[in-house]
């Protein structure tokens, strides 16, 4: 279990973004007993830093982020946002499922429409219709905007959730394997795409992946987490390449490699 943060640490943290302290996490069993997924989590994410939470399947890392949505509550620890303590489901936290999760009955323009409305109800219709086309924009969706999930592909379904968090203003963009049930040729673009928006409109992410190469070329930096049960953060590997980032060019970055190589070293530790 990892050590607690000290008091100065404590002190530190009054104005960071996003802060897990000392959490665990655990299920009860048929015989009474507790199965300890999360055990010891202690982490801070920056309002513009990009974090990704690899590992093994098993380790908890799509309860971790559960648990920063408010989906799941924590057994004993503390999440908070801007120093507010995160107990349920919020809009400033807007999650992307690897399962596209679209409403099958309405259209790309309505699913995202759907959610703005909901939480954005204080704007006016026209600010409301706006948001979402320029969204839909962003995505480069406007051709398929009054077509229904069913007639789209993959990786068009995973830019309308996309399109749907962000559309929100959400504060923190949750991702939980976002490209994991997408072809290898629609992935590295639908990566690269999900950066270009990040770049243009900064603000905190966490997302959770089993893939090396997308953490590396993603984020800022990768959460390493041992294996479960009882998992907790082994190592946070600090990606200092700078961005833009052209995956070719880093192809050929000895710096890269490195990055990479830890990354793993420790995962082939955990097997």
């Amino acid at each position: 279990m990892q050590p607690t943060f000290s008091q100065a640490s404590q002190n530190s943290l009054a104005n960071s973004f996003l802060v897990l302290e000392n959490i665990v996490k655990a299920f009860p069993k048929p015989d009474g007993s507790q199965s300890v997924v999360l055990n010891g989590i202690n982490l801070t994410v920056g309002e513009k830093e990009f974090v990704s939470v690899i590992g093994h399947s098993g380790c908890g890392k799509s309860t971790l982020v559960r648990l920063v949505a408010g989906l799941e509550k924590p057994t004993s620890g503390s999440l908070t946002l801007e120093g507010k303590a995160i107990r349920k489901p919020g809009s400033e936290r807007m999650m992307v499922f690897q399962g596209y999760a679209l409403l099958p009955w309405l259209t790309v323009r309505q699913n995202i429409r759907l959610a703005v409305d909901e939480v954005l109800s204080h704007l006016s219709r026209s600010e409301r219709i706006t948001i979402v086309n320029e969204h839909i924009e962003m995505v480069n969706l406007t051709p398929a905007a009054d077509k229904y999930p069913h007639e789209l592909s993959g990786g068009m379904k995973q830019r309308v959730g996309v399109a749907r968090a962000l559309a929100t203003r959400p504060k923190l963009l949750l991702l939980d394997e976002p490209f994991g049930a997408l072809d290898a040729l629609t992935r590295p673009k639908l990566q690269q795409q999900v950066i270009d928006i990040w770049e243009d409109h900064r603000q905190a992410v966490m997302m959770i992946t089993h893939d090396v190469d997308e953490a590396i070329f993603m984020s800022d930096r990768v959460v390493m987490m041992t294996n479960g049960p009882n998992a907790t953060i082994g190592q946070v590997l600090e990606i200092p390449l700078p961005r833009p980032r052209d995956r070719h060019e880093l192809r050929e970055s000895g710096q890269y490699y490195d990055l990479r190589n830890q990354a793993l070293d420790f995962l082939e530790r955990y097997q």
